[in-house]
């Protein structure tokens, strides 16, 4: 079984990466790694992670052509990664191109999901964006266009689960970022929930940054969220 709690790397320095990763089991969770690092240490630190048995999702949202977006996410396949995005807002054709370019993998391709609206937007933001209409109501219609185009799942924020649940059954993923605990600052994240909140709407993957690798222990950090998903 695929471990649901998914550790977000947000690391300029690999040395304190990989101390803090010689804290985490493998069996217990997932590793993210985003823009920032696969820039500044390249594939090799992934190929690092992937060695020392860590599912990896590889967290880079894919947005370009759809023979541009199916390369790229063919040569994140090839490094071993567990999982994948996109962005939905790159349309139907780019989704389906890019799934289409996984198949080839069989039982060892790796999970492909779309981002719906980053978690650091507001309402607000979205007016200032000049895009009309309800921010949830978006989500839901990247969610239903992801699955159209075969995708495994999304990543929104816990507050959409519900609805994106409702609309595209069960078992269809939600990847949810945007994690705090009740006592952490929210940083640049606007759409936020605790974890408690997030299991309650259903997600099936959180996405957990800074409350654990700015915590003064993260492996108790981590601990606390194993046992709380557990309960």
């Amino acid at each position: 079984m695929d471990p649901r709690l998914i550790v977000a790397l947000d690391f300029d320095n690999q040395p304190l990466a990989l101390e803090l990763i010689d804290q985490l089991d493998s069996s217990q969770c997932a590793l993210k790694v985003g823009g920032e690092m696969f820039t500044r240490f390249g594939p090799h630190f992934v190929w690092q992670l992937v060695d020392r048995q860590f599912k990896v999702f590889l967290d880079l949202k894919f947005h370009d052509i759809p023979n541009t977006v199916a390369q790229s996410c063919k040569a994140a396949a090839d490094l071993g990664v567990w999982m994948v995005n996109v962005h939905a807002a790159g349309g139907l054709a780019m989704m389906q191109t890019a799934r289409q370019a996984l198949a080839t993998y069989g039982d060892t391709r790796p999970l492909m999901i779309a981002v719906t609206v980053l978690t650091s937007m507001s309402q607000t933001d979205f007016a200032t964006m000049g895009v009309t209409g309800d921010l949830k109501e978006r989500v839901k219609q990247l969610a239903r266009m992801a699955q159209e185009a075969g995708l495994d799942g999304v990543v929104s924020s816990a507050l959409e689960v519900e609805a994106i649940k409702s609309i595209c059954g069960p078992t269809f993923l939600t990847v949810t970022p945007g994690i705090r605990l009740a006592t952490d600052n929210p940083n640049d994240q606007s759409r936020v929930c605790t974890p408690e909140q997030a299991l309650k709407a259903g997600s099936d993957f959180l996405v957990v940054g800074r409350p654990i690798t700015a915590a003064k222990d993260p492996a108790s950090v981590v601990r606390d969220l194993l046992l709380l998903m557990k309960s």
